[in-house]
């Protein structure tokens, strides 16, 4: 036997043949992988959510607990006028949709004028832009015939 040099040995890495059991849960996993993936992002987003939902929720309760001079008063003569209108609009269900709607929106616009006018400039814009993509797509219906 030499010192320096030691003698080549062939070994070799042999694996052991998988079971069915191995082989069905591999099978599995990999069918499996975008489901999980795709519930791995829901939950994702369902946990933002839920921050975002408690934080508003503690800060209703805060501001219920402490609300501005007169907010009841007339956070109730804006449910009456809800309900006035529910009995207003007896017949179609479009008339239970908009009557009482409208009138919670004018008695709301009747204590909030400030932010009756931001809300009707941002619904001014939002129908505007609807009112153009809904023209440019007849238009092209139109054209294409």
């Amino acid at each position: 036997l030499s010192l320096y040099s030691s003698p080549a040995r062939e070994t070799k890495y042999v694996e052991n043949p998988q079971t069915q059991l191995e082989e069905g849960v591999s099978r599995l996993r990999h069918v499996m992988e975008p489901y999980t993936a795709w519930c791995q992002v829901l939950w994702s987003y369902i946990a933002s959510g839920s921050a975002l939902c408690s934080d508003f929720f503690s800060e209703g309760c805060e501001f219920l607990q402490n609300p501005p001079a007169g907010f009841y008063p007339r956070l109730g003569v804006i449910g009456f006028a809800g309900i006035v209108g529910l009995f207003l609009a007896r017949g179609s269900k479009i008339k239970k949709l908009v009557y009482p709607t409208g009138l919670m929106g004018i008695s709301a616009s009747m204590y909030y004028p400030q932010q009756a006018v931001a809300v009707a400039k941002v619904a001014g814009t939002q129908l505007y832009d609807w009112s153009l993509q809904g023209y440019i797509a007849v238009e092209s219906l139109w054209k294409e015939n």
